[in-house]
Order: structure tokens, then sequence, then C-alpha cells
């Protein structure tokens, strides 16, 4: 529920910037740092908006196939998620595995 302080803005467009930041955050302990990028901008961003993240990403060298403790890539988890078929895509199309 949003706080009645806090506008919330739905479907507007982000900035570079204000994607670019999820390149550069705070890790869980014990997780890939790309990997854990992955997921955040995934669970955070809309679908076009992670397609330019990723590309983002890749274009600052990290690494779209990175995994976390079990082995999974970001790729293979969000693919199990009935409605994350646009954001699998952008990782297929950009190289993951």
């Amino acid at each position: 529920m949003a706080r009645k302080d806090k506008k919330q803005i739905i479907g507007e467009p982000m900035t570079d910037e204000q994607i670019r930041a999820f390149l550069h955050g705070s890790r869980e302990n014990g997780l890939d740092e790309d990997h854990h990028a992955l997921l955040r901008a995934y669970r955070s961003l809309r679908s076009e908006d992670f397609s330019r993240f990723v590309t983002f990403f890749l274009t600052d060298g990290r690494n779209i196939n990175a995994t976390d403790p079990a082995g999974k890539t970001a790729l293979s988890i969000i693919s199990s998620h009935q409605q994350s078929a646009d954001y699998a895509e952008t990782l297929k199309r950009l190289g993951g595995g």
C-alpha cells in the first residue's frame, strides 16, 4: 500500500540515469553482484525499462549469465514466473542463457 504522502507514479518513462542507478547498488551477502543487479532491475522496472537496463548492463561489461549460489541464472529464475515473458525474451535476445 502506497503511503498517502508519497505520489505513486506508474507508467512514466524513466531517464537513462534512473535506469543506470540499478547498475550500482548493494547486494545481498553471498550473491554475485551481476546476478543480483539483474534480479533487482527485473523486480523494479517495467519491461521496456528493463530492456534498456540490460543494454547498459552489457555495455558496462557485466555478466548476463552470472549465477546464484544454486547455479541458477537470472534468465532461469525469471523464466519460471508466469508474467515475465517480455523480460525473459530480452535476456535471451541479448545473450542470456
